[in-house]
């Protein structure tokens, strides 16, 4: 009987001891998302566009469990502000730039490391060997509009991120999913961003040509 108890209270620690290091890896991870959610690219063009009406429709990236709702926006915002556009009075703008995210497709990979991990009781975790990953591929759009309403430019960009979840060299579980959405985003922003640049000297006379936009209709804050 003394036997038996022990190997059942032997059992039952162990047990703990995986739901323990289980938990521990789900909520904390190693490594901060707050570093990168807060980065900023540098990639400011030579030559800026003048400032604009900034506008997001994040279409199918609302639906995942990633991305903050407000997310988008201010990636987007923090994006024009820092390389496109030129330092200006938020009550000026001339004309619109409406990004559209037409796909936000987030999958998780490692299926095979879950299940090494659970037999092990989180061993190789321990190790550094990661949980699994998180993936995401964003399909953006970005239409730049003058203040009439005439579409002058039309530019489209992809972006795949690819993040760990591990507990040295990784993230956690719950910082995973919306850091591979920002970073994918960033992305796209980053194929669309040389294209504007070929352009800028055509987009900004079409801007400035067309003038300001009615105060009335700025709306939003910087970031």
């Amino acid at each position: 009987m003394i036997r038996i108890h022990l190997v059942m209270t032997l059992r039952l620690s162990r047990s703990i001891l995986h739901l323990v290091l289980l938990a521990t890896l789900l909520v904390t991870g190693c490594r901060s998302a707050n570093r990168i959610m807060a980065r900023s690219p540098n990639a400011v063009l030579e030559k800026r566009l003048p400032s604009l009406q900034l506008e997001v429709d994040p279409g199918p990236m609302a639906a995942t469990d990633g991305a903050l709702p407000e997310d988008p926006q201010k990636i987007f915002d923090t994006e024009m502000h820092h390389n496109i556009m030129e330092p200006a009075d938020s009550t000026e703008a001339f004309g619109y730039a409406k990004l559209q995210i037409h796909d936000a497709t987030i999958s998780r990979g490692g299926k095979g490391f879950q299940a090494f991990q659970m037999m092990t009781l989180l061993t190789p975790s321990l190790l550094g060997m990661p949980l699994e990953y998180c993936r995401t591929h964003v399909e953006a759009e970005l239409q730049l509009i003058d203040a009439h309403g005439n579409v002058i430019g039309t530019y489209t960009g992809t972006g795949s991120s690819n993040v760990r979840v591990a507990m040295y060299y990784g993230y956690s579980q719950s910082q995973a999913p919306r850091l591979a959405d920002v970073e994918a985003l960033r992305q796209a922003l980053g194929q669309i961003r040389p294209q504007l640049e070929s352009d800028v000297d055509s987009l900004r006379q079409k801007l400035l040509r067309a003038g300001l936009v009615h105060p009335q209709e700025i709306v939003g804050a910087a970031y």
